[in-house]
């Protein structure tokens, strides 16, 4: 399959010699979900704005649906929705004209029953005659989405959409991007809120520094990089370990009632009946037992140490 956004050796070198983007490859597929997690200052708006035109690059290249981001950049650019961080909208203009209007300026004809439906999959049917300046920001957010939606791109690119947005219309969000994707439109979404990347994407990127760390799925990288924990909560506290159960790497917690064993899912050599047996013959009962696993969270952090 083709990618829809093919990203070779991209850079970009501002004039302060600040180095947003190094050597970036990604390809990106059609109808997929794609969260993009950094932290603040690794690149994903630069990256981001130089995909929709916003920014040039200092080298590499950028295709679109198969159209180079330079040299067809009309192309390009009506393929792409874009819902920037920023909140900049005309206040003064009501939410239908400011909607309509930006269809227009793909030179799409005027489709008031398209227009209709974004509006009441983002919760503003109700205020379609309303100026902008009385809107809250929650309601400002879901604009700009319905903005970039109004000349029916095949890519969707969400930066940040869910910053200062409520639980509830996060939840309407989420649903209207899940239907979106199903109607065949890839979604690329940065945030903050990794559990919206873990419930959301199909694929997780990880940014750092301008540098991809990973490119991986999502369920492939937890199988990958999570780790496993066995937790036991012991009958008679203890002082310190065994000697004899040094192989397991095993830790005491909660002033020695509570024993741990931390371990990769993956690794053939894990053997969890055996550490059982080794508590057995050492004396140690446990009156309870629980398992977790690292959640994305925690592999977030673990790479950008790792990459540090």
């Amino acid at each position: 399959m083709q990618p829809i956004i093919a990203i070779s050796n991209l850079s970009k070198t501002y004039e302060s010699g600040f180095s947003a983007l190094k050597q970036v490859n990604l390809d990106i597929h059609p109808g997929e979900i794609l969260a993009l997690l950094g932290p603040n200052g690794a690149g994903k708006t630069t990256l981001i704005s130089i995909i929709c035109g916003i920014v040039n690059a200092s080298a590499g290249q950028v295709t679109v649906g198969g159209f180079d981001i330079g040299k067809d950049y009309r192309a390009t650019r009506s393929l792409i929705g874009l819902v920037p961080q920023e909140l900049t909208t005309d206040a003064f203009e009501t939410v239908w004209n400011t909607v309509t209007f930006s269809r227009g300026l793909f030179g799409k004809p005027a489709n008031p029953a398209l227009i209709e439906q974004v509006l009441k999959d983002l919760s503003l049917w109700d205020k379609k005659d309303n100026k902008i300046i009385t809107l809250s920001g929650g309601m400002k957010r879901r604009l700009m989405i319905a903005k970039a939606l109004s000349h029916e791109p095949r890519i969707l690119f969400l930066d940040e959409p869910t910053a200062g947005v409520d639980v509830n219309l996060r939840r309407d969000m989420w649903a209207m991007v899940r239907k979106l994707q199903q109607s065949g439109v890839t979604i690329i979404l940065t945030t903050h809120y990794i559990e919206e990347a873990q419930e959301m994407a199909d694929r997780i990127g990880i940014i750092n520094k301008g540098e991809i760390l990973l490119v991986e799925g999502k369920d492939a990288l937890m199988r990958k990089l999570g780790k496993k924990q066995l937790t036991l909560q012991l009958v008679q506290a203890l002082t310190q370990i065994p000697s004899g159960l040094d192989a397991y790497a095993l830790s005491l917690g909660q002033n020695g009632h509570e024993l741990t064993y931390t371990y990769d899912s993956l690794d053939e050599r894990v053997d969890v009946a055996g550490l059982l047996g080794a508590l057995h013959d050492a004396g140690i009962r446990f009156n309870d037992i629980q398992t977790t696993q690292s959640s994305l969270e925690d592999i977030f952090v673990n790479l950008l140490k790792d990459g540090s």
